[in-house]
């Protein structure tokens, strides 16, 4: 019985596919930079740790604002790819700033631009794939999908490592690499990502600060907006990672190995865990990601070395594998088709002011009291999270 049900699923559709390698490409992209723009910010521009997080934060919170916006606006305008392009763009055209800039302001605008073009792509290409995606393999191309993203994100550092040992460390022109995907990406949006049909009729726009628009959605997705939120605020910025890296000893030149370990895991648990979660309770998979959270902390705060480092960084790709996916498919799960795009933007509202908080609250903890009590901080805010996961809407 099993087999046939097998034999009859529907395939991947083709508009899934592109967006994955969309997303692989501005990955390379991205996380070349941000594999190595720590180090840069420390090191060759003298900013605090506090002004790391602020930056980190503040430039993450603007993109997950403005996706509550831009999945509004997919919803009224009934498309998504016009503003998908758009953002995707307003990334690529970033990239030049980071080789560019000589003090932290520029380096700060040029986050603020790509993030933002982040907000805006985010909530209508989510959308996009809720849109073609068949109920029965929806948990599959959302994780395929974001499977695809993190080889973008698992290739970006190894090619940062490479241009690094070849360029002798200059990192403003390894900085200049980074501009070549970022065009590939959106050049395979123009060519390659397919709309399905929609009808013509008159919309009207609904703002997510409304309350009857807000009033629209279910009990059990606010469930999820909070336990994302809380969540999040134990997932501060990656980049606390990489300044780790340099704090246990590990030569500049091959810091990005810590971005290589983590989108490797996450790579190989993103996909299967979104094809498991089609099969059993998406509750229950999110639970097990909240515990390696837990767990990576813990063996962050105490690593001494670079093998219990780069042990603490598996574990972190590991919980972002079973955790990522499976928040975007609770999403679309628990809202109505027209509003899916206002639904993933007012998520990442929630999510985006938590990682505002969490990344300077890291960046102050590790400035005043030491990179272990920062990691220990993110495992109390993660048991946190896994506490109210437990709590049920029925």
């Amino acid at each position: 019985m099993s087999d046939g049900s097998e034999r009859i699923r529907p395939r991947i559709p083709g508009t899934v596919w592109a967006l994955g390698f969309v997303s692989l490409f501005m990955d390379i992209s991205s996380e070349l930079l941000h594999s190595l723009l720590p180090l840069f910010l420390v090191g060759s521009l003298g900013l605090s740790m506090v002004t790391v997080g602020l930056i980190e934060g503040v430039a993450e919170a603007s993109a997950l604002i403005v996706k509550v916006f831009s999945g509004a606006i997919s919803d009224f305008l009934g498309k998504r790819k016009g503003l998908v392009l758009f953002g995707y763009g307003l990334a690529a055209l970033s990239k030049p700033l980071f080789p560019l800039a000589t003090t932290g302001e520029t380096i700060f605008a040029a986050r603020l631009l790509d993030r933002i073009g982040k907000g805006i792509r985010g909530a209508p290409r989510d959308a996009l794939i809720a849109d073609v995606s068949p109920p029965a393999i929806r948990g599959a191309c959302f994780g395929l999908r974001q499977s695809m993203d993190t080889v973008g994100a698992f290739a970006g550092p190894l090619l940062a490592i490479a241009l690094m040992l070849w360029l002798a460390n200059d990192l403003p022109l390894v900085f200049w690499f980074a501009c070549i995907p970022a065009l590939i990406a959106v050049l395979a949006i123009v060519f390659f990502v397919k709309e399905p049909e929609h009808d013509d009729k008159a919309r009207q726009f609904r703002s997510p600060i409304h309350r009857d628009a807000l009033r629209s959605f279910p009990a059990r997705y606010w469930w999820v907006v909070g336990v994302g939120a809380v969540f999040t605020l134990a997932r501060f910025s990656e980049a606390f990672l990489v300044l780790r890296a340099q704090d246990v000893g590990l030569p500049m030149a091959w810091t990005p190995l810590v971005m290589v370990v983590m989108s490797l895991l996450f790579l190989l648990s993103a996909y299967p865990v979104g094809w498991w979660s089609d099969r059993t309770d998406r509750v229950t998979l999110l639970g097990m990601g909240m515990m390696l959270l837990i767990a990576a902390d813990l063996v962050l705060a105490w690593a001494g070395s670079t093998a219990a480092l780069l042990c603490g960084v598996a574990l972190w790709g590991l919980h972002m594998g079973f955790t990522q996916g499976l928040l975007a498919t609770l999403i679309a799960d628990t809202t109505p088709a027209e509003l899916k795009g206002t639904a993933f933007g007012v998520f990442n509202l929630a999510s985006g002011v938590a990682m505002l908080l969490a990344s300077v609250l890291a960046g102050w903890l590790w400035q005043g009291l030491g990179a272990s009590v920062t990691f220990f901080a993110g495992a109390g805010l993660a048991f946190a999270a896994l506490l109210l996961l437990r709590w049920r809407v029925r």
